[in-house]
């Protein structure tokens, strides 16, 4: 990429807001637009940008193009919708989507990009709010290798760990089968604490020697205390991990091969979502657990 580039960056959510502020560190001149005009607007006064009316706006203002949106749809959306980037396009314009959706919608939607000479990539990240506060995110790449290398300074702006994987719809694939074991991941950690309650065990120990030992996780040291505390303040909310679990399991089914942990990691996070935790973080797992178990896994 260019210094000469111009960015814009469409969706200023919990993640997003965090990695276009890390854009602006680098000093990167930024033109955002949000769905709810005033985050926006409040963003671009503390940080520092322009605020464009329409995604289109964006493209127009911009030479790559960063989307961070909830799914497919409003991927979709903001990059061919009425209004949408591609109204905005023009020659050298390249859109990269940060956002976490399946890989078929990714292809379909660089598919329709390319009629219009618009380049994509797609690179979905993994490390939750405060990575993305501190520019520390794994980034995983999909697309020419020629797109992701012009993207590269600006990844490096928001991300500690690059990678390319492949093609164009890899990243996500990547994202989403990271995502899954993650899922899996809380679960376990989130059982094993209900049996240590039940048993005896003191907590603080047990999540002293499994974080030393072959037990130990980044879901473990990230999510044991919040699922103690019953704190799911919210760094990843419950319902998009459940979206990327879902996705990834109609992909294995797509392409033949089952994830049997996986689908039972679905299954909590619908229970806990029927509880109503959609809006916390994932953590709030440990709900639909304790109510499996019968037991708190803190009085």
């Amino acid at each position: 990429m260019s210094r000469m580039d111009r960015v814009g960056f469409i969706g200023l959510g919990i993640m997003g807001s965090r990695m276009a502020a890390n854009l602006r560190r680098a000093g990167l001149e930024l033109t955002v637009w949000n769905r709810t005009r005033k985050t926006a607007d409040d963003w671009a006064a503390r940080h520092g940008a322009a605020v464009a009316d329409t995604p289109a706006d964006v493209a127009r203002a911009s030479d790559v193009v960063i989307t961070m949106v909830v799914d497919g749809e409003q991927v979709a959306s903001v990059l061919l919708g009425e209004d949408g980037a591609v109204g905005g396009a023009h020659e050298g314009l390249l859109c990269v989507d940060m956002s976490t959706i399946a890989p078929s919608t990714t292809r379909a939607i660089g598919a329709e990009l390319a009629e219009r000479s618009v380049r994509m990539v797609d690179a979905p990240v993994t490390g939750s709010a405060p990575r993305a506060e501190d520019g520390t995110l794994t980034i995983m790449a999909g697309g020419d290798a020629a797109d992701v290398e012009r993207a590269r300074p600006l990844f490096e702006a928001m991300g500690e760990l690059v990678v390319h994987v492949g093609e164009l719809g890899q990243g996500e694939m990547a994202k989403l089968i990271n995502n899954a074991v993650a899922a899996v991941n809380c679960a376990v950690v989130g059982e094993a604490l209900l049996v240590a309650r039940r048993t005896g065990v003191d907590l603080e120990a047990l999540t002293r020697v499994m974080g030393a030992g072959s037990g130990g996780s980044i879901m473990l040291a990230l999510k044991a205390g919040p699922m103690r505390a019953h704190d799911y303040t919210t760094l990843f909310k419950l319902e998009h991990m459940l979206k990327d679990v879902r996705l990834c399991l109609e992909e294995g089914q797509a392409a033949g091969v089952p994830f049997a942990a996986a689908s039972r990691a679905r299954d909590v996070l619908v229970a806990a979502l029927a509880r109503g935790h959609a809006d916390d973080d994932f953590a709030a797992m440990i709900e639909a657990l304790e109510a499996f178990a019968a037991i708190r896994v803190q009085a």
